[in-house]
């Protein structure tokens, strides 16, 4: 198991150079200067290219990387161009704010789409199982903005049970904050049942097949102990990745739902800095989702073994 962990994190740490380095190429390779998108057009020359020297932009992109590779080991992402604060704190707290969501999100999907495929498998070509497999299928062929849409004016208009536009962080107003949060987080939790619901399906359906569950019948437990104690433990494994996925994914892709809710989160945040052209921050958002990607894929292979007991074995 040791030994498991340390290759895991040691695949990680390259994972994370190339990542670094990807990003940084991405933004150097977008037109415009920073410098003169903050001063404005109309800038001094000589003003310009004493900000251009400040900024470091004067230097060869190899010197550039280094200095920020620097300063990023010190916690430094440096400040954003259009309101000055630091980019790490301006992304940690709007990080924060994204992650309730996902978070949320993700942990009631899996509560509910994980039995709900192992039902669905074991009534194969049932009428559950049509059942299931169809709403899966319906949940994630909508998209989750147009999704989002049908909420609001549900709930947030017809029936007026919750708040439409803004919010209030839970920190400030705890059933406030709750409230503004309900729509954003079902908006989520629907979209990703489908998607868990068929992946545990499809696993325990392998699992169903396997000798050791015909066995366990033959010695007289009943489905529901075959179902807890056999199905779920051995099919657990690839929908548990999956999640990893998800939360990954989500994490990055949350723009949507945010700019649809006016949730000041991480999404949010990447999406106005690309609309402000304020490069620091786009850089820090995109360096930080990925490294939140692969460090939540690193927790997810580490507690692989406890879920799947064909890799403690092996």
């Amino acid at each position: 198991m040791f030994r498991f962990a340390l290759t895991r994190i040691g695949m990680a740490i390259p994972t994370l150079l190339i990542v670094a380095i990807t990003v940084f190429v991405l933004i150097r390779m977008i037109p415009g200067d920073p410098a003169q998108l903050l001063l404005g057009d109309l800038a001094d020359p000589a003003a310009l290219e004493d900000l251009r020297r400040t900024m470091g932009l004067d230097r060869g992109w190899l010197e550039q990387f280094l200095l920020w590779g620097g300063n990023l080991l010190q916690g430094d992402m440096g400040r954003s161009i259009t309101t000055g604060q630091s980019v790490l704190a301006l992304v940690w707290e709007r990080f924060l704010v994204s992650g309730q969501v996902v978070i949320a999100a993700v942990i009631f999907a899996s509560l509910v789409a994980i039995p709900a495929g192992i039902i669905a498998a074991w009534r194969q070509n049932r009428a559950t199982d049509l059942v299931l497999v169809g709403t899966a299928t319906l949940l994630v062929s909508i998209p989750t903005f147009w999704l989002g849409l049908l909420l609001l004016l549900l709930f947030g208009v017809k029936l007026a049970w919750l708040p439409v536009v803004g919010y209030v962080p839970i920190s400030q107003d705890a059933t406030l904050g709750l409230l503004y949060l309900v729509m954003p987080i079902l908006t989520l939790f629907l979209h990703e049942i489908g998607v868990l619901m068929r992946m545990a399906r499809a696993s325990a359906l392998e699992v169903l097949r396997l000798d050791y569950v015909t066995h366990a019948r033959a010695k007289g437990l009943t489905e529901r102990a075959v179902l807890m104690h056999h199905v779920f433990k051995n099919s657990f494994g690839p929908t548990w990745t999956l999640i990893g996925l998800v939360l990954g994914n989500l994490l990055g892709g949350i723009a949507v739902v945010e700019t649809v809710f006016t949730i000041p989160g991480l999404g949010r945040l990447l999406v106005d800095s690309i609309f402000a052209r304020d490069y620091p921050v786009i850089q820090g958002c995109l360096l930080f989702v990925a490294v939140i990607y692969v460090l939540v894929n690193l927790v997810v292979d580490l507690l692989y073994p406890i879920f799947d007991p064909r890799v403690t074995a092996e």
